[in-house]
């Protein structure tokens, strides 16, 4: 057994928000019980011998918050494929170390997942990871949007549901095809929504930021016109549909007004489209370049007031490995995308909660339970016989991104100030992060 003792413990399924101690026996969690007062917070008493007798392992979490181990449903593992830019085992490293237990990876990978034989070979390298690893499989088969995957096979075999995240779908008949499939599989479908006749260079936002740069980049119409014609499409086919990435104030006021009509939708938002504008391109250059791309300060305004609404409902990462010599091409050549997973908690605490746009306990939900909605993932909360998915972290201290336990390094965030540390990951019961450990 394992004792967490005389942690703030944030529960968002519960609204538990209070001092409380854990035991941890077999994978679950077999007791919580209230702290006593004089252990509570930073000041608080060590255990006693005879408080610690009979455990395998404590935790001090004294001035430390224990939530729900975190989930994220955007991320690339780059496996099979591309695994010079990461693997499974290395992006759950980095996903322990940014306090996630459970994971969900896209399907662009080479092979796409679009059979039965990748996604079985998948699920067998995934099952030797230390977090909760799934997958998407593809909507379409190579990811052409002309010729269905066979979604119900994919199920069987564990996808919990579809994207072709990475190429938007342009055609609304087969769209609406698949929705309509997914539907009857009761799986949700993930979009990634940029109109291509409405881009010009990918990854960098058409204002300020690209006429500076002598480019036409890609303006918020070519996401929020998508986002609208599929929210209608959602509402006619009374389809899951969950929009990835926002990043345009028009695409969040549609999807609030297809929530507000029936449409089953909801929506994600990543750390760096609520942490940074189309200027960091200037300053970060490539490390800076995402699909889709950073925009005005009054779209990330928006969306954060959507997220805090619960119009936006959720934060998800979308980790995005690459290269050093991949991102050091010139713009146009370099790939989109940067990692997300090991910053993301830092972030949420330094740009959310730090100017009050959320509470601490609002942010842990929209990382934690939230997320375990849109899927039917186990997970999300903490009670006595749940998983023991925990996540343990300093919100007030202060630490500067510079290595990371990812294989690639592509974060505009290094070398900046962020407050919030991970201090342990426990997945399964099992420690698989200590802050301070190699």
């Amino acid at each position: 057994m394992i004792l967490i003792a005389g942690g703030r413990m944030i529960d968002p399924k519960t609204g538990v928000d209070a001092p409380r101690d854990l035991v941890i026996e077999g994978g679950r969690i077999k007791s919580i019980r209230p702290c006593p007062p004089e252990r509570a917070g930073d000041a608080g008493t060590a255990l006693n011998a005879g408080e610690s007798r009979g455990y395998e392992g404590i935790i001090d979490a004294r001035g430390k918050v224990l939530v729900p181990g975190f989930i994220d449903l955007h991320v690339h593992f780059r496996d099979p494929g591309f695994t010079y830019k990461e693997d499974i085992l290395s992006g759950s490293a980095a996903a322990a170390a940014g306090g996630f237990t459970t994971v969900v990876c896209m399907a662009n990978t080479r092979p796409v997942m679009d059979n039965p034989e990748t996604l079985a070979a998948f699920q067998e390298r995934a099952a030797l990871s230390p977090v909760r690893v799934y997958t998407v499989a593809a909507l379409s088969r190579g990811l052409a949007g002309a010729e269905l995957t066979d979604m119900g096979e994919l199920k069987k075999l564990g996808a919990v549901g579809f994207s072709d995240d990475g190429v938007p779908r342009e055609d609304p008949a087969f769209l609406r095809k698949a929705l309509l499939a997914a539907r009857d599989l009761d799986l949700p479908v993930s979009l990634h929504e940029e109109e291509p006749g409405l881009m010009g260079v990918p990854g960098i936002h058409d204002g300020k930021a690209a006429a500076a740069l002598g480019l036409t980049g890609s303006p918020g119409v070519s996401e929020s016109a998508l986002v609208a014609r599929d929210c209608m499409i959602a509402l006619d086919t009374g389809s899951r549909v969950h929009f990835q990435h926002l990043s345009a104030a028009a695409s969040a006021a549609v999807i609030g007004l297809a929530k507000k009509m029936g449409a089953r939708v909801s929506a994600e938002l990543t750390p760096h489209h609520f942490s940074l504008t189309e200027e960091a391109v200037l300053s970060r250059g490539s490390l800076a370049k995402v699909n889709p791309p950073l925009r005005t300060g009054a779209d990330r305004e928006a969306l954060i007031a959507a997220l805090r609404e619960g119009v936006i409902d959720l934060i998800a990462t979308d980790h995005a490995p690459h290269s050093d010599e991949e991102k050091a091409r010139p713009f146009r050549e370099a790939p989109s995308g940067l990692i997300g997973l090991e910053t993301a908690l830092a972030l949420g605490i330094t740009n959310l909660v730090g100017p009050g746009h959320l509470s601490l306990p609002e942010l842990i939900g929209k990382m934690t339970w939230a997320p375990a909605a849109v899927y039917g993932l186990g997970g999300g909360f903490l009670a006595e016989g749940g998983p023991a998915d925990i996540t343990i972290f300093d919100d007030r201290e202060e630490w500067t991104p510079g290595s990371f336990r990812s294989k690639s390094s592509n974060s505009p965030f290094t070398g900046q100030s962020l407050r919030g540390k991970i201090k342990y990951t426990i997945c399964g019961g099992k420690i698989v992060y200590q802050d301070g450990e190699a």
